[in-house]
C-alpha cells in the first residue's frame, strides 16, 4: 500500500527533466521494481499517484474522525500510518481499500482532464445501446484505465502466497470495485429554444465521498477470514464456516482489532486520552463511548467565530468576529 507514501514526497513547484524524474523514481527505496517503472512514465503519473494517496487518507480521516481509531497519520514515520498497519485488522482493510480506490479515482480524473498522455476519454461506451433516449457524447471518464493502473501499481508489492498478501489484494480490489457503482450518467440538452430535441450524455465519477461512505459500510460488515489451501491454491475463507463467503466488494480481515482505548506505542495505537468528546452525544463521539468509561474533564476555552453577518450589495457578505467562552470536554 506504498502509494500512501507519495502523499508527502511530491514537489509541485519543480520542473524536472525526464532523466531527473526517472532517477527520482528509482531512488524511492520503498517501491518495488514494477512501481518504479510506472512512476517513471511521467511526472503527471507521479502527481496522480500522490493525489490519489492524499485523497484516500483524507477520506479515511473524514470517516473515522469521531471514532476511537481516527485514522491517525505519522508524517515522520517510515509508513504514513505508523506501525498500526502491522495488524491485519478491519482498520487496515479500510485503509488499503480506500487507498487503492483513491489512486484509481485520481488517475481516472487525470485521464479525462488530458493531464496524462497514456489515456483519455472512454470511447468504448459509445457502443452501448441507448434505445434512442439519448446519444453518447462528451468525455466519459475511463475508469477501466484508472482501475488497471491502480491494480498494476498498488498490487505490485503484494505476495499472493501469504495470508496477508491475499487479504491486501482482496481489499485493494474491493476499493476499486466500489468506484464502479458510483459512476453517474450526466446529460445536456440540445435543441431550438431549449426544446431538448437531443440529449447528449456521458459517464462521470461521482464525489469520492460516496466511495468513502460505501467502504465505511463495508468496514462495519467486514468478514473475518483465514487462509486455506485447496488443490494447491491458497484462498481466503470465513473463519466461521457458517458465514457466507465474502464477495469481491466486501472487506476482509485476518486479525481482531486492538484496544483503541489505551495507548500502545509498539502497536501504533494512540489511545483516546486527551481526545475532544461531545458530552451530549450518545454516539461514538460522545464522552461515554469515546472515553472508554474513564470519564472526562471540562476546560473553558475562548472560541472565535464569525457573527452578525449581513449581505452587502451586490455579492459580498460582511461579518464581525465574536469571541465566546465555551465548555470543552476532553477524555481522561
Amino acid at each position: 500500500m506504498n502509494s500512501a507514501r507519495f502523499s508527502g514526497h511530491v514537489e509541485y513547484g519543480r520542473a524536472w527533466s525526464a532523466l531527473e524524474h526517472r532517477n527520482h523514481c528509482n531512488s524511492l527505496t520503498y517501491l518495488v521494481d514494477r512501481q518504479k517503472q510506472l512512476c517513471s512514465l511521467s511526472w503527471n503519473i507521479l502527481r496522480s499517484i500522490a493525489e490519489g494517496a492524499r485523497l484516500g487518507i483524507k477520506e479515511c480521516q473524514n470517516q473515522f474522525w469521531n471514532d476511537r481509531w481516527n485514522c491517525s497519520t505519522f508524517p515522520d514515520a517510515p509508513n504514513v500510518f505508523g506501525t498500526h498497519l502491522r495488524i491485519n485488522s478491519r482498520e487496515k482493510a479500510y485503509v488499503y481499500s480506500v487507498s487503492a480506490a483513491g489512486v484509481a479515482y485520481s488517475v481516472t480524473r487525470a485521464c479525462s482532464s488530458g493531464a496524462l498522455a497514456e489515456c483519455g476519454c472512454d470511447d468504448r461506451i459509445n457502443s452501448r445501446p441507448t434505445q434512442g433516449r439519448f446519444e453518447w457524447g462528451g468525455c466519459s471518464e475511463d475508469l477501466r484505465f484508472g482501475e488497471f493502473f491502480s491494480k498494476e501499481f498498488v498490487d505490485a508489492r503484494e505476495n499472493p502466497h501469504t495470508a496477508e498478501g491475499l487479504m491486501n489484494l482482496h481489499n485493494n480490489e474491493a476499493g476499486r470495485r466500489s468506484l464502479r457503482g458510483q459512476m453517474e450518467t450526466l446529460c445536456k440538452c440540445h435543441g431550438v429554444s431549449g426544446s431538448c430535441s437531443m440529449r447528449i450524455c456521458w459517464r462521470k465519477l461521482s464525489s469520492f465521498r460516496n466511495t468513502g461512505n460505501f467502504l465505511r459500510q463495508k468496514f462495519d460488515g467486514a468478514v473475518h477470514v483465514r487462509m486455506m489451501t485447496r488443490r494447491k491454491k491458497k484462498k481466503l475463507r470465513p473463519a466461521d464456516p457458517r458465514i457466507k463467503k465474502p464477495s469481491k466488494r466486501d472487506l476482509v480481515f485476518l486479525d481482531e482489532s486492538p484496544n483503541y482505548c489505551i495507548s500502545d506505542k509498539m502497536m501504533g495505537v494512540l489511545g483516546t486520552v486527551g481526545r475532544l468528546c461531545n458530552v451530549t452525544s450518545p454516539g461514538m463521539e460522545g464522552c461515554r463511548l469515546l472515553c472508554c468509561g474513564r470519564g472526562y474533564h471540562t476546560i473553558q476555552q475562548p472560541v472565535t467565530e464569525q457573527c452578525n453577518c449581513r449581505f452587502k450589495w451586490c455579492c459580498d457578505v460582511e461579518c464581525e468576529k465574536c469571541t465566546t467562552v465555551r465548555d470543552m470536554q476532553y477524555c481522561n
